[in-house]
């Protein structure tokens, strides 16, 4: 996370201000759009059904993909 400029905390409210969800490329995985500092982020999550976890896979900004 340290990578990527953002912290546990951060993360945790990306989640909890969701603007929106789709699946993933990846069988399995979501995609969850959100925001942190005013721009746009896509966090890519996986459900753990036995463990009833969501596991987070990664996090990137918007911009900085586009590029």
């Amino acid at each position: 996370m340290a990578d990527r400029r953002f912290t546990e905390v951060d993360l945790r409210h990306m989640l909890e201000y969701a603007t929106g969800f789709r699946r993933d490329i990846m069988a399995g995985r979501w995609v969850i759009s959100s925001h942190h500092q005013r721009h746009p982020w896509e966090v890519i999550v996986e459900p753990d059904v036995d463990a009833k976890l969501l596991v987070i896979i990664t996090a990137y900004p918007l911009e900085r993909m586009q590029k």
